[in-house]
């Protein structure tokens, strides 16, 4: 039975690795797979995962307005997929993810996502919100601190290694960005303090 499957990690947990490896792994066994990336991240190139090690592969980009559903009805047509894989899964918007949810119940693919669970503020990413709450199975890529704990929040840097703690949500970037810690060095980091209530209520960080 095809499920929507979510793999999350803080930055440089080596995701894009596990994504690799899993699509090669169906590649080898003769089942083809569907590969989507967020076009904001070009880091790689357009239309490219690529891992922190030299590995890496084609895919199609998607942005926050793209009909994802729609996107693999038409990758099917064309023939069988065992697989869809996303990547960088924080930048879907959480309608995109109830298209990849529809994929999933009504075309019966497996799709897989990858991506981060929190900003560097430490709130969700809309889109990860989303995935937690629909996916059918959710697993952790785990990396560690510089303590050696579970990392499980990320701190950003400016140029001059100077921790944020305001900002937008999405700024793309790598390790001279973004320093991935466990939450008792991420609040040393950041100065052990909680965001802000927002006028709607809700948290926003600040």
């Amino acid at each position: 039975m095809a499920k929507l499957y979510f793999n999350y990690s803080t930055m440089n947990a080596g995701k894009s690795t596990v994504l690799l490896q899993a699509a090669h792994n169906y590649r080898e066994n003769g089942m083809d797979t569907y590969l989507l990336t967020a076009r904001i991240d070009g880091r790689a190139g357009q239309g490219r995962i690529a891992s922190r090690i030299g590995i890496g592969a084609e895919a199609d980009t998607f942005d926050s307005g793209d009909d994802l559903f729609d996107r693999i009805r038409q990758r099917l047509n064309r023939g069988p997929v065992a697989a869809v894989f996303v990547d960088e899964a924080q930048f879907l918007s959480p309608d995109q993810v109830w298209q990849l949810a529809r994929a999933v119940d009504d075309l019966g693919v497996p799709v897989l996502c990858y991506g981060l669970r929190v900003d560097f503020r430490g709130e969700l990413f809309p889109g990860s919100a989303t995935l937690l709450a629909l996916a059918d199975e959710m697993r952790e890529v785990r990396t560690i601190c510089h303590c050696g704990k579970k990392a499980t929040m990320v701190v950003r840097q400016d140029e001059r290694g100077r921790v944020l703690t305001t900002g937008d949500q999405v700024q793309i970037g790598g390790n001279e960005t973004y320093v991935s810690l466990c939450r008792r060095h991420w609040r040393e980091a950041v100065g052990d303090r909680p965001p802000a209530p927002s006028p709607c209520g809700k948290y926003s960080g600040g």
